[in-house]
């Protein structure tokens, strides 16, 4: 028997609707980390299915770090106007934007960083490993995969989330698809700091 206490315990966690949490916790058999994982999995269900619908509205959040020398603008777009509204939408907003201030991305995704620094980096590598003796496709598989944990440090989607670092950036928005329903896209973002 699910109790509403574990239907409410489910949803302030998840922020997910009161049915799909008694939902999710029946599927679960009361097992409320199997409830969660199967809330999350749907999240990221529903973010695929809504990929290719517009996102023609949002919000343009603004955070200024309590020492006033960083400040970050992030543009957070939905489908809906209503969704805009919505606390929760402007609460992953709100988060993004203290996300940003903290770990300083430069690109987007990873889609996004220039060729021409690549190229750098994977020369630079390159020379590293240029008198290591190993073979030239071990070297390969090294340079790429640190090309890769570059793609993670620089880029806001691909960087851990700065309160739950077991979580990346596209995870969280995800989620957030989960629980409102629609579409949600970052946009732009800029980050000053004195």
């Amino acid at each position: 028997m699910i109790t509403s206490d574990q239907v409410k315990q489910l949803r302030d966690k998840t922020q997910s609707s009161m049915m799909e949490c008694k939902k999710a916790l029946e599927e679960a058999g009361g097992d409320f980390n199997k409830a969660l994982e199967l809330l999350q999995r749907r999240g990221k269900q529903i973010a695929e299915k809504r990929a290719e619908k517009e996102t023609k509205a949002g919000v343009v959040e603004a955070y200024i770090h309590p020492n006033k020398k960083i400040g970050v603008l992030v543009e957070l777009n939905c489908e809906t106007d209503f969704v805009a509204k919505n606390e929760t939408f402007k609460e992953l907003a709100h988060d993004l934007a203290m996300h940003i201030a903290a770990m300083n991305p430069l690109y987007l995704s990873p889609e996004d960083i220039p060729q021409e620094y690549l190229d750098k980096q994977k020369q630079g590598f390159g020379e590293e490993f240029q008198n290591s003796g190993k073979p030239e496709a071990v070297i390969s598989q090294i340079i790429e995969g640190k090309i890769r944990k570059i793609g993670d440090e620089i880029c806001l989607l691909e960087q851990a989330f700065v309160k739950n670092p077991d979580q990346k950036i596209k995870d969280l928005v995800s989620e957030y698809v989960g629980k409102i329903g629609e579409k949600i896209k970052v946009g732009r973002f800029i980050r000053f700091e004195l």
